[in-house]
């Protein structure tokens, strides 16, 4: 019988296996407005600073394999913002309609209201219908349309923001 979903706080061993889903994700859809896929060093560095700012990096494993990875940080890097972090939740392409990103995304909720914080903010390309519907079962609403942003697949992207009051 294989485990059920375990959430924990992500560790150094676990970055290459969020490094694959990341870079799955800039190679193959507009998820992430990169072109270029990140290197271990990039992304160590990256959860290094999310610890250093005292932010979390979750991850769900079932069977000791990571099946998707949240974190928060601060919305934008001027003081008065102190109160508002934006998400990113990331789940396998091979993991999809498990439950992976509800698990991520209660428990991230749930940390920034412990944390003090204000609101959460999601930045979501426009065709990306299943993360806006995804978003709407949690209680963001759109806040915010930026038309052709963003350039990636020889097409322009639109980002929508959307927002929860925590």
């Amino acid at each position: 019988m294989s485990e059920q979903l375990i959430i924990r706080p992500a560790t150094h061993k676990d970055v290459p296996e969020i490094l694959e889903i990341l870079n799955f994700e800039i190679k193959n859809s507009t998820v992430v407005y990169d072109y270029e896929e990140r290197s271990l060093t990039q992304q160590l560095e990256w959860f290094n600073s999310k610890r250093e700012s005292n932010m979390p990096v979750l991850i769900v494993e079932k069977d000791a394999k990571i099946l998707g990875y949240g974190t928060f940080g601060i919305y934008r890097p001027w003081e008065a913002y102190k109160y508002s972090v934006e998400h990113s939740i990331y789940v396998c392409n091979t993991a999809r309609g498990l439950g992976v990103g509800k698990k991520l995304m209660e428990t991230l909720i749930s940390q920034a209201k412990n944390k003090g914080y204000h609101t959460m903010i999601a930045g979501i390309d426009a065709e990306n219908n299943g993360s806006y519907s995804f978003h709407e079962k949690f209680g963001f609403k759109e806040v915010g349309r930026f038309n052709e942003v963003g350039y990636k697949f020889d097409r322009w992207l639109d980002l929508i923001f959307m927002q929860l009051y925590l």
